[in-house]
């Protein structure tokens, strides 16, 4: 006889429960958390700004419906668009992630936890201008950054254990995931309600990677966690209305996640929710690059300079080995035409022999008239990477998180520059020292393509202090980016 399944309705699965109890009862206690968010926010801004100057970015912005202006709605940094959250948020989350510039978290799965800020924002502004034409006191941007913090924390600790990329599934499920919680709490919703809010982002449907390899690779990657964030603000409004949610969305045999999706292997988590993951944050400071090719890039920067030297040119290399670690060679060692700047970007090959050609990388190094140039794929067809076992454990070593890569360029007639390494980009928490000034010119630069010198003073003013960017009601520190 055939056995039955029973419609008792579960627990929730303890994974719902873990993310709801930590947005609602987690204090962040670290200043190290705090003052390394606010540098994520100004950072992830300072690359949506940048992002409009791209054409291909700008016509996916602004309201639904050409015209519409959204009374105490949120307000898009860098424009003068003042939409509901659900598209404030996909405006805002398109914008940072266009130019592949933001924040980078590496594990088992990698992603841009800065990303979330999308949903975050909107919401916080939404809520902020909606309080203040009641009368009531708007949130600060401490609580943005306590969000941050959150979102960054939720979507690395589950990244650390788990691989959606070996599953065919992209990274911004948890962008998501994330989002939803951080969002929910934010409007207010009862623990039940933020179970069932996570509920419903996990049982919703998720996007293949398709858009991020060979021979698909597209600008969909660009605005696919814009989409993300947004989504995650809708299912929290959806379920604030009191809208049930799904209990064992995990673990439900043959229906649920990790049966239909995950190949019937339920999350595994390495650390408890706290703020490890804002803490060990990679910046991208220096190139607008896939991370895993952040250290090529500086070897190649060298490079050049070594090339200059000597008296050589590209002509003269043979060959250039690059060795790395085994997920750069799952996700950007590529040969054959490169069809866009999102193929491009996450491309090894390209992004090495730029540097190496003209001493740069920058986003404008991505675009047709810039890779059209026929030194660049003669170049590439003699770059070969191989794996080192050795950077692969490093890799996924928790105490290291290094990114290591290796670059070696031999010459026709024998000869060889000596290897160069970089076990840690600019961005790794191991030179937080030397890379948090840059990471102020690169916020300052931003700021200068977009703004009136008055306005970029004002935005400096605020966002340089800890103490008085964290007591700013959210509404008046986004009328800051406002054009």
């Amino acid at each position: 006889m055939p056995s039955h399944i029973s419609n008792v309705r579960p627990e929730p699965d303890q994974v719902l429960v873990d993310i709801a109890d930590y947005v609602l009862r987690q204090d962040i206690a670290s200043p190290l958390a705090y003052e390394t968010a606010r540098h994520c926010l100004i950072d992830t801004l300072g690359c949506g700004l940048e992002a409009l100057e791209y054409p291909a970015c700008t016509k996916l912005l602004g309201p639904i419906v050409p015209g519409t202006v959204v009374p105490n709605g949120a307000k898009v940094p860098g424009t003068s668009f003042q939409l509901d959250p659900v598209q404030a948020a996909f405006n805002i989350g398109a914008m940072i992630r266009w130019l592949d510039f933001n924040d980078t978290w590496l594990a088992a799965e990698w992603g841009h936890p800065s990303d979330n800020l999308g949903g975050i924002l909107a919401t916080a502004d939404w809520l902020s201008r909606n309080a203040m034409a009641a009368g009531k006191k708007p949130l600060t941007m401490k609580d943005v950054l306590t969000a941050m913090i959150k979102a960054h924390e939720i979507q690395g600790c589950i990244a650390l254990e788990n691989s959606f990329n070996k599953v065919g599934l992209d990274h911004v499920v948890l962008v998501k995931v994330a989002s939803t919680a951080v969002v929910a709490e934010m409007l207010g919703l009862s623990r039940e309600q933020i179970i069932n809010a996570l509920s419903l982002a996990w049982v919703d449907g998720h996007p293949l990677r398709t858009y991020r390899h060979a021979p698909n690779t597209g600008s969909r990657k660009s605005w696919a966690a814009g989409d993300a964030t947004s989504r995650a603000v809708r299912l929290a409004l959806i379920a604030k209305t009191g809208e049930m949610g799904y209990p064992s969305v995990l673990t439900a045999k043959t229906w649920g996640f990790y049966d239909v999706l995950f190949k019937g292997q339920p999350f595994k988590f390495q650390r408890p929710y706290g703020s490890y993951v804002m803490e060990n944050v990679l910046f991208k400071i220096s190139f607008p690059a896939e991370f895993h090719a952040q250290t090529a890039v500086e070897c190649a920067m060298e490079s050049h300079r070594q090339l200059a030297t000597q008296g050589k040119s590209t002509d003269d290399i043979k060959q250039i080995t690059i060795r790395t670690h085994e997920a750069c060679l799952r996700i950007i060692d590529k040969h054959g035409p490169l069809d866009n700047p999102a193929d491009r970007d996450h491309c090894m090959q390209y992004m090495v022999a730029v540097p190496i050609l003209f001493g740069r990388l920058a986003a404008a190094d991505y675009e047709d008239d810039i890779a059209r140039d026929p030194r660049i794929d003669a170049l590439r067809e003699k770059i070969v990477c191989v794996e080192d076992p050795q950077f692969t454990r490093d890799y996924h070593d928790p105490e290291k998180r290094s990114i290591a890569n290796a670059l070696t360029v031999e010459f026709k007639d024998g000869g060889k520059l000596k290897e160069i390494v970089y076990e840690y980009p600019i961005g790794h928490k191991n030179r937080r020292q030397e890379g948090i000034p840059l990471l102020m010119e690169k916020f300052k630069t931003h700021l200068a393509r977009r703004f009136p010198a008055e306005q970029q003073q004002a935005i400096l003013e605020a966002s340089l202090d800890q103490k008085k960017l964290e007591a700013m009601p959210v509404n008046a520190y986004v009328d800051l980016y406002v054009i």
